[in-house]
């Protein structure tokens, strides 16, 4: 397990560096954390420090946004099943497809999907603690 404490947005993209360093060769990672946690912001981050250049957002509404990494052409997928009702919603665009494609997978609300989740998924827990900072917990 690893843990990586933000203490304020001016270190995140330091955190996400660190986050990048323990990805190791995977690739589907299933953040976890309250509404608000900053699922969204590090998601971000990571994003951007992988090479992305373009506007990173939430896909709360298109449930999936694609990005390119500039620097290394590669594919990252982000999720966002917040508003996903049943499970067969999130089967019906594919998410099996993406999470088995050898992507970048980020995954916001997991727990809407988790029977469809790869059984080699990263658990990242994201916490904030009562002094505003976050807390970072790799699985």
């Amino acid at each position: 397990m690893i843990t990586i404490k933000i203490d304020n947005l001016g270190e995140i993209h330091q955190a996400a560096k660190a986050f990048i360093a323990s990805m190791d060769d995977r690739t589907v990672f299933a953040f976890y954390g309250k509404m608000g946690a900053g699922k969204t912001t590090f998601i971000k981050a990571i994003c951007e420090e992988l090479g992305v250049t373009d506007v990173i957002n939430s896909p709360t509404f298109a449930i999936i946004n694609e990005y390119r990494s500039e620097s290394t052409a590669e594919l990252i997928y982000h999720f966002d099943f917040y508003r996903i009702n049943k499970l067969s919603e999130a089967e019906d665009i594919g998410t099996e497809d993406y999470f088995y494609s050898g992507a970048i997978c980020f995954i916001e609300w997991p727990e809407k999907i988790e029977e469809l989740l790869p059984g080699d998924v990263v658990n990242v827990n994201i916490e904030e603690n009562a002094d505003g900072s976050r807390t970072v917990t790799i699985d």
